[in-house]
């Protein structure tokens, strides 16, 4: 056999070698798949307390905030009793249907006297609630 054709075929084979090889490889690396990085899941959320106790709490504070000495309260039945100066003053909270809460704000006592107690308690409240 001629040296020239054993030559030619040993080119042809580092040819053909070295572009199975390059086949070869780009076939492997395109079956190697890399998954994007997960979408972050959802962050827990933190449930504060319901509006009737963060209500509660408001009317507690922007009472005392008034001056009001407590006198009694019900939790379940949303009644809070305070006085000052022989006026008294009552607050009841009442959860509503749709999820809000009521707060009514009611003062006794005698005529002409701290006539202002009841809006006290409410700006008090309301500053208490954020508004």
């Amino acid at each position: 056999m001629n040296p020239a054709f054993f030559a030619c075929i040993r080119r042809r084979a580092g040819v053909i070698g070295l572009g199975l090889s390059v086949l070869l490889s780009l076939v492997i690396l395109a079956g190697c798949y890399v998954y994007p990085y997960p979408q972050p899941g959802p962050y827990p959320y933190y449930y504060g307390p319901s509006t009737y106790d963060r209500s509660w709490n408001a009317t507690l504070d922007s009472m005392r905030d008034a001056g009001v000495s407590i006198v009694s309260t019900d939790y379940n039945g949303g009644i809070i009793r305070g006085n000052r100066n022989g006026v008294d003053a009552t607050v009841r909270i009442q959860g509503q249907a749709d999820g809000r809460v009521r707060v009514e704000f009611h003062t006794s006592g005698p005529s002409g006297q701290d006539p202002a107690l009841a809006d006290q308690i409410y700006r008090a409240y309301e500053r208490r609630m954020g508004r």
